[in-house]
């Protein structure tokens, strides 16, 4: 029989504002965010595979995509942050704190949609390690990212922040009118104080030069 846990429930996260070295994340503001994102999303320089594996985009028009700001903006689970890079001040992405559930201490990092101009900098990483470190200071014992299992860039990306694959959900939505089987990822509470240090060790001045990195961010996890 296993020991009780004297479990309290995690805390309900609420927007606010979290500074990191490349970006901050602060909560979704239509009026602030909207021109910068209709450019990084659908203008000129715009990720044409953004939208592929995300239930909804692209948008054809700036009101129904202003619609669609509008609506997250509105929404606390998912809670959307808009990822700021701090040499320009524009938001360059969006993210959310989703399947918020603190009676178990569950809660998803999910929405990720990052703009071309945050691909291949440590921005989008930072992203995730400041969402990921408020989870589990909000008491949560189990961070989640799911992803469609075709998605071979998003579980990529999970698996080099330290996620854990759980298993594939076979034939668990149909998203756009087509089959998604979801990849399921975790880090638990008694696996982020080694994954954080990772992180804070690849976000480091030591590492990230001028140049780019010195080390990758499993390497540095490693050590």
């Amino acid at each position: 029989m296993s020991d009780a846990l004297q479990w309290k429930p995690a805390k309900v996260p609420q927007p606010q504002t979290l500074a990191g070295r490349f970006i901050r994340l602060e909560k979704l503001d239509p009026r602030r965010d909207i021109d910068a994102l209709w450019e990084v999303f659908q203008g000129e320089e715009a990720d044409p595979a953004l939208w592929k594996y995300l239930a909804y985009g692209p948008f054809t028009d700036r009101e129904g995509f202003g619609d669609w700001i509008d609506s997250n903006a509105a929404s606390r689970d998912p809670l959307f942050f808009s990822v700021i890079d701090l040499a320009s001040g524009k938001a360059q992405g969006i993210l959310s704190l989703m399947s918020i559930v603190p009676e178990q201490g569950r809660i998803e990092i999910g929405h990720v949609t990052f703009g071309a101009a945050m691909q291949r900098t440590p921005k989008g990483t930072e992203a995730i390690y400041l969402l990921g470190k408020l989870a589990f200071e909000l008491g949560n014992r189990r961070l989640e990212w799911k992803c469609n299992n075709d998605n071979l860039r998003s579980k990529r990306a999970a698996e080099r922040c330290g996620f854990t694959l759980e298993g594939v959900f076979r034939k668990h939505m149909v998203i756009k009118d087509l089959n998604r089987d979801t990849a399921w990822y975790s880090i638990t509470d008694d696996e982020w104080p080694a994954i954080a240090a990772g992180f804070e060790r690849w976000l480091s001045e030591d590492n990230q030069r001028p140049s780019g990195q010195l080390s990758t961010l499993e390497s540095c996890r490693a050590l």
